[in-house]
């Protein structure tokens, strides 16, 4: 557990290094911040889970909960399909996708409001501040959250900088999603960095060749973020807020040297 300030300094210092030693970047020029919104900004993921394992059992398809956060960022129709194909030996069709879709969004729309994550606030106004551009990337199509970004984050996310299940063709982990939203804004990939929950959230970001920090706001272990290739792990977004500066310190003024440099950076931060 990483619990000091200097700790903390020396886990953010190696996570950059380590990113920027298997990248063809010298530094990271820091633009824009791409977000999730499930589980990021919104604690709305145990609704989303509560959903579509209760829905899918109406189908007749076991999906516990932790299957949600792991299949978090995929597609409707994508997470649909691979629950039948695992369960009937058989591809999803389209009538039953718009049917089944239907039901998890009215379920989802039933639940109790989904409040603002801790932290998001707080974070997005210090990107404000830097002239940081913000950016959405979710798979999500539920409209009910999309249409409360404004409300919650005022003058914050642009409907044009924007990408949800709508504008892509692969969903998460497939890094369609981020490089679209690097083409949308005009940034390259060592010009942002992504905050991520989920495992295929992080795999799509990593792959897009994005620096990725991951928030664990979910049930799963640090172990399998870690391993889908986030560069940095906090446990809650109060946590990254808090540690933000530090971040955006060693993000701007960090130019890459090696020289004999030996660390493991994949290390749990704590709060």
């Amino acid at each position: 557990m990483i619990g000091t300030e200097n700790m903390n300094r020396e886990y953010i210092m190696a996570s950059i290094r380590n990113y920027l030693i298997d990248k063809p970047f010298k530094q990271i020029n820091l633009k824009a911040v791409l977000f999730d919104m499930d589980g990021v900004l919104y604690n709305s993921m145990p609704n989303h889970a509560k959903a579509w394992t209760d829905t899918l059992a109406e189908f007749g398809v076991q999906f516990p909960v932790e299957e949600a956060y792991m299949h978090e960022g995929r597609t409707g129709e994508s997470t649909i399909d691979i629950a039948f194909r695992r369960t009937f030996g058989r591809s999803v069709s389209k009538e039953e996708v718009r049917r089944i879709y239907s039901i998890k969004t009215e379920r989802f729309n039933q639940c109790p409001a989904a409040e603002v994550m801790p932290g998001a606030s707080d974070l997005l106004k210090k990107l404000k501040y830097k002239e940081l551009q913000p950016m959405l990337v979710t798979g999500s199509g539920q409209k009910s959250l999309l249409e409360r970004l404004n409300t919650h984050f005022p003058d914050t996310f642009e409907r044009r900088m924007m990408i949800t299940a709508d504008d892509v063709q692969f969903g998460k982990p497939h890094p369609e999603p981020y490089l679209k939203a690097l083409e949308l804004g005009g940034f390259r990939p060592d010009e942002a960095l992504v905050v991520e929950n989920a495992p295929l959230g992080v795999e799509a970001a990593h792959s897009a060749g994005i620096f990725t920090i991951c928030v664990n706001t979910g049930p799963l272990p640090d172990s399998i973020l870690l391993d889908a290739g986030a560069d940095l792990l906090f446990d809650t977004m109060p946590a990254l807020n808090n540690a933000w500066e530090e971040i955006v310190i060693q993000i701007t003024n960090y130019e890459l040297r090696i020289k004999n440099y030996e660390c493991n950076p994949k290390r749990q931060m704590d709060s």
